[in-house]
């Protein structure tokens, strides 16, 4: 008998019939001689809406009354899963993230899980229950709901795994596993068997949509092992986990584009020590992500200084650097929202001279302009336009060989497909 997590993500709960699959799903699991654990995340645009009903009422409204609200979306898709459990025969109890034992830090919308007290859901699996959790939000030292952050029911699920030693945490979306890029960007990309923690990490955090960034760091560090597959399909998917001679010995694992970061460029800097410090010292007091960080060349001592955040953090960025800049005596700063991210990742890029070389010429004979350039020993990111972005995924994965001969279907399934698989299962 195995012990495994089985998270579902918005798309797979979004509506009664899916909701009634992933509980089919659980019973499956669970007649096949293993004990489950569910996670959940909100039923489909359940978050954007719940956003959209606070912004009606409140152009900044207090991070702790958000977090409590957006909490609410995965407690009605834990309730509504551990019903549908139930009406088929089966025992089930839903748990919020405090209920489950998710503890956190104070950092409302971006809070990290300091410990996982995971005794409940353990006494209901010696119950013989299916425990259904609710994703994407823990409990602070105050006694505050908090939440993690966009993909945050994927670090959910790892960190109960963790805290109850499952064997595997599967991570079910609507995509059948890892793709060497976004198949829906390039359609000839090819489904990976296995990839390592330190290239899922470098492509999750390039914007690979799959699985959050933070969940995959969670699981390299805990050493527990991935199984990212579709809720809609039976297929195998693909197994995150550590580096091992079976995997695919490529140099370049994956390309990975985000379309969600902005430039921030402040003009005639003074070239002087310390500068830098006072400008990402108040960017980081006020929770702005910096990603990428460009300084050119000093002129007459002065230079531009340049850096990219999520568009998310714009607000806060805008209102740092206007404080700012007249304490670092820079002239003026411009914002560019067109802009989109494309990564090269690949552990085998430590080892292969020439990535760089091949990535820019192929760039260029596509006539893709390179706005800046950042770089790791496996990973090579470029900024680009946003209206060049699927050009730059698309040239880069043929370049580097990456192209199946098989075409990618997104396969979706309707309220009357679903009728039609459940009524052939009877």
């Amino acid at each position: 008998m195995g012990l495994i997590v089985a998270k579902f993500g918005g798309t797979s709960v979004a509506s009664p019939e899916r909701i009634q699959m992933v509980a089919k799903r659980l019973i499956s699991i669970r007649e096949a001689g293993n004990d489950v654990v569910a996670v959940v995340s909100a039923m489909g645009k359940t978050t954007d809406e719940l956003v959209g009903l606070a912004a009606a009422l409140n152009d900044k409204p207090p991070a702790r009354e958000m977090d409590r609200l957006l909490s609410t979306g995965e407690q009605v898709s834990m309730t509504l899963t551990a019903m549908a459990i139930e009406s088929f025969g089966y025992r089930a109890m839903s748990f919020s993230g405090s209920q489950a034992g998710i503890e956190t830090d104070t950092e409302h919308a971006k809070a990290k899980i300091t410990l996982v007290h995971a005794d409940r859901i353990k006494q209901a699996l010696a119950r013989g229950v299916i425990p259904v959790v609710a994703g994407f939000q823990g409990i602070d030292g105050r006694g505050d709901i908090t939440t993690l952050g966009r993909g945050g029911s994927d670090t959910t699920a790892v960190a109960v795994a963790w805290g109850i030693g499952a064997d595997a945490c599967e991570i079910y979306s609507d995509v059948d596993g890892i793709y060497t890029a976004d198949p829906r960007v390039v359609p000839h990309a090819h489904k990976l068997a296995a990839i390592s923690y330190d290239d899922m990490l470098e492509l999750s955090s390039a914007g690979a949509g799959v699985l959050q960034a933070r969940a995959v760091e969670f699981a390299r560090k805990y050493h527990v092992v991935i199984h990212a597959r579709s809720s809609f399909s039976d297929a195998e998917g693909t197994l995150i986990k550590e580096a091992d001679p079976s995997m695919e010995q490529a140099v370049i694992s994956g390309i990975a584009h985000d379309t969600s970061e902005v430039k921030v460029t402040i003009r005639d800097v003074p070239d002087q020590s310390g500068v830098a410090a006072k400008v990402f010292s108040a960017l980081a007091s006020n929770s702005v992500n910096v990603d990428m960080i460009i300084q050119n060349i000093s002129e007459k001592g002065h230079t531009d200084l340049t850096f990219t955040c999520p568009g998310a953090d714009l607000p806060s960025a805008r209102e740092v650097v206007e404080r700012v800049l007249p304490r670092i005596h820079a002239r003026e700063y411009a914002v560019d929202e067109s802009i989109a991210k494309v990564s090269i990742v690949g552990t085998g890029m430590k080892s292969s001279p020439g990535v760089a070389a091949k990535a820019f010429s192929a760039l260029a004979d596509n006539n893709v302009n390179i706005l800046l350039i950042s770089t790791s020993p496996i990973r090579l990111s470029v900024v680009v336009s946003a209206s060049q972005v699927e050009l730059a995924v698309r040239c880069l994965h043929t370049a580097f060989g990456l192209d199946s001969d098989i075409v990618f279907e997104e396969k979706m399934l309707s309220a009357e497909e679903l009728a039609a698989k459940e009524n052939k299962g009877r």
